[in-house]
């Protein structure tokens, strides 16, 4: 799955002149967590909900509300954007953006094409939906745990048994617990789990948790 699929495609984005009040409408109106800042077609910062926060007056300022709006509409963007900015390109898969987001501990992604500009917006929701979608879990899944000790041939052994008994596997997951043992994270169309448990067992593959997920 690609991030162009996934992401917001041609976000509201603001000018490092745009004023901190304006900048806080926006996000406020639009319930968005974060702005990408472009000049001349070009993204040159970011900017958060809690960067605004960080620089808004609190509500304990002796500051008069003259004084506060008269110091929101005068500080701009551009003096408190971040202009270091994670980007990822519109070519990415989804993984890379996962990966992207955990490494650095962010929320979103700007994404841009060839030419630097800014393409879309993905966030963690995004990647939180897609996962779900990939999982098939909307439509129902059961998911089976099933242990193994590696060797060739593995997910042949435990595919034929499914095959067998003509049951579709929506999704495999490999987890690897030690050097030589692990599990197999199934999520498939199962009427008959029991059976099916008996089966792999009979194979040398335990299932060890079964539950039904969605519908």
């Amino acid at each position: 799955m690609f991030v162009a699929n996934r992401m917001t495609s041609n976000p509201i984005t603001i000018a490092p002149s745009t004023t901190l009040a304006d900048a806080l409408l926006i996000m406020r109106e639009k319930k968005f967590r974060r702005l990408p800042v472009v000049e001349k077609g070009k993204l040159v910062g970011i900017v958060t909900d809690r960067d605004l926060r960080e620089v808004s007056p609190s509500s304990a300022t002796s500051l008069s509300i003259f004084e506060l709006n008269y110091l929101l509409a005068k500080m701009q963007i551009k003096d408190i954007m971040k202009k270091k900015v994670v980007t990822i390109g519109v070519d990415a898969v989804v993984e890379e953006a996962a990966l992207l987001m955990y490494n650095h501990k962010i929320g979103g992604l700007i994404v841009v094409d060839e030419q630097g500009a800014v393409a879309g917006v993905i966030t963690e929701t995004d990647i939180f939906k897609c996962f779900v979608d990939v999982m098939g879990l909307p439509t129902g899944k059961t998911r089976l745990t099933i242990a193994y000790n590696d060797k060739v041939g593995v997910f042949h052994e435990v595919s034929e048994v499914f095959v067998e008994m003509g049951i579709n596997i929506g999704s495999m997951v490999v987890n690897q617990n030690e050097a030589d043992k692990g599990e197999l994270i199934i999520r498939a169309d199962v009427d008959n789990a029991s059976e099916l448990s008996k089966r792999l067992a009979d194979k040398g593959y335990p299932v060890t948790h079964v539950v039904q997920i969605g519908q």
